[in-house]
């Protein structure tokens, strides 16, 4: 059974790290769905978080294959673990006169997003949320008709105390 699982994984702040990492994954012939990165509150490590999919026996070989890698410090599957996640979406979309209140209503407060800018014929559109949640505004806003699109990977924190 195929399920799409949640890792962060920890990582030493240098070059070439991303892609011994994402190398690890096309070499065994696994897709990474969404991959963000970033410094970490310590400026020597990184974090990373990966949405893949695949069986348990699967996720079970890919994280044992990231605990191998040397610049790797930690790695943790989310399964079962209560979290907060996020995505953030910016769309540009085209606005005809009439419909721009509606736009307006919807993304701020339907959606509570933001327009971040205007011109005469565009808007865009910035929203944060789960993954149904930008999918659901993504597919309201082809009625405008999206110029363009793009989404972050999904980020992703433990519920409560517990860190990572």
């Amino acid at each position: 059974m195929t399920e799409t699982h949640t890792i962060t994984v920890l990582v030493e702040n240098r070059p070439g790290v991303l892609a011994r990492v994402s190398g690890l994954f096309a070499r065994r012939g696994y897709n990474i769905e969404s991959l963000t990165v970033s410094i970490t509150d310590d400026p020597n490590v990184s974090r990373m978080t990966l949405v893949v999919g695949g069986d348990a026996d699967i996720l079970e070989q890919i994280t044992k294959q990231l605990h191998k890698l040397l610049d790797v410090l930690k790695v943790y599957d989310y399964v079962n673990t209560p979290m907060l996640e996020r995505e953030l979406a910016l769309i540009k979309v085209t606005v005809a006169p009439e419909r721009q209140v509606e736009l307006i209503q919807l993304v701020t407060q339907v959606f509570g997003g933001k327009i971040i800018d205007t011109t005469d014929k565009a808007f865009v559109v910035e929203v944060t949320g789960g993954a149904e949640k930008i999918d659901a505004f993504e597919k309201l806003m082809e009625s405008y008709g999206i110029r363009e699109l793009v989404r972050t990977g999904r980020i992703a924190l433990m519920r409560g105390s517990r860190t990572v």
